[in-house]
């Protein structure tokens, strides 16, 4: 199953981590607590829809962009099958995709490649990453 305040934070956390901002200046500029918004971040809360709106303005970015971005990665982690298997019932070719401990390659089209990092039955973090990146490109990450 994917938290979907689990995706939003991490694409929040991945905006601000990429303008080198703290979480106190983006907490200020959305008139939040420093800790709720670091809570917002790890997962552990869901922002309503008016403090979303205020942070993403915070982070310089459209409410809709953030949503896109939430709403690609929760279609992505949907027609992965068996993204949320615990590492044991990991099939055979899976696991020799393994790049390390806990992280398993599991798709690639030849210009972006997705693996997936088991953190437990429960949890796992996609990342998906540009094969041949441009200034534009960006990596993904989310968690589930």
């Amino acid at each position: 199953m994917i938290l979907l305040r689990r995706v939003i934070g991490d694409a929040l956390r991945a905006r601000r981590q990429g303008q080198q901002r703290t979480l106190r200046e983006v907490s200020t500029a959305a008139n939040v607590s420093l800790g709720y918004l670091s809570e917002i971040e790890r997962g552990h809360k869901e922002p309503s829809s008016e403090l979303l709106a205020a942070i993403c303005d915070a982070l310089g970015a459209r409410l809709s962009e953030l949503l896109r971005e939430v709403s690609d990665t929760v279609a992505l982690a949907e027609q992965m099958p068996g993204v949320l298997v615990s590492m044991q019932d990991e099939p055979a070719d899976a696991a020799a995709k393994s790049t390390n401990r806990g992280v398993r390659q599991v798709t690639s089209d030849g210009k972006v490649a997705v693996s997936v990092r088991q953190e437990s039955p429960l949890k796992a973090t996609l990342r998906s990453t540009r094969v041949r990146p441009t200034e534009r490109d960006r990596d993904v990450v989310c968690a589930a």
